[in-house]
């Protein structure tokens, strides 16, 4: 990680802990090091970060991501580490924070997330790349096709007599259920929560990526987001598939 590089870039790393789907899940070991340390380690490689932070509410947390080299300049508030509490909120808490203690205020912000843990460095800096050479461009995400377009989602919902029945996510005709080749719906995507935007989008719109939003895509190998004990089965087969 460089620390000459201009526009001023920081890069923001959120683990919170009280993960309930799996306990301690952000710094679970993965392959022979705790979750958050895969990201952190591609951070710190990358061309453009002046500066790499760790958000959390804990101090096992906060010593885990110092060593990693990251930095924790405070515990997260509680109110904010909640499974309820908006994403952005924490991020812009970060930044009121640097400001206010620092007088620390970068350009462009990148937030990356401990549960995508096969996110390479080259995947940060294309973002951030992206909004260095883009000047109408709010914000820049990573992006991996879906591996089930949305319009295929089912949700089950309560008929008139007090049964149930399995309709379409974005109708109500059971018919709508009947498959559909793939090849008829135009292609979907999905974030692979890496997120770059310019520091004054956070503000204007109360969100990380504002109105006009670039793109990266990666391969959706890359892209898998562990939310349970299946996800860190399979990511353990992948690592040593594509890291030998």
């Amino acid at each position: 990680m460089t620390s000459n590089k201009h526009p001023e870039i920081l890069g923001i790393v959120g683990i919170r802990s009280g993960s309930k789907g799996v306990s301690d899940k952000n710094i679970r070991e993965l392959a022979g090091k705790p979750l958050v340390g895969w990201i952190l380690v591609e951070a710190q490689k990358s061309e453009y970060l002046n500066r790499l932070v760790v958000s959390t509410n804990s101090e096992e947390y906060a010593e885990i991501a110092r060593s990693f080299g990251a930095e924790v300049p405070y515990l997260r508030p509680e109110d904010l580490a909640s499974d309820g509490a908006p994403e952005f909120e924490y991020v812009k808490h970060m930044l009121e924070w640097l400001d206010e203690n620092e007088g620390y205020k970068p350009d462009i912000v990148v937030r990356m997330l401990a549960t995508v843990p096969l996110q390479q460095t080259e995947d940060i800096d294309a973002v951030i790349k992206i909004l260095i050479e883009d000047s109408q461009a709010d914000s820049a995400v990573v992006i991996a096709a879906a591996t089930q377009h949305p319009l295929k989602a089912l949700k089950i919902v309560d008929t008139e007599d007090g049964e149930r029945k399995l309709v379409t996510y974005f109708g109500d005709s059971g018919k709508e259920v009947t498959p559909i080749a793939r090849q008829n719906y135009e292609k979907a995507y999905f974030r692979a929560n890496v997120i770059a935007f310019k520091t004054h989008v956070i503000n204007d719109t109360a969100s990380l990526t504002g109105d006009i939003v670039r793109f990266h895509e990666i391969p959706q190998e890359r892209a898998v987001d562990i939310d349970n004990e299946i996800d860190f089965f399979i990511t353990e087969h992948l690592i040593q598939k594509l890291l030998g």
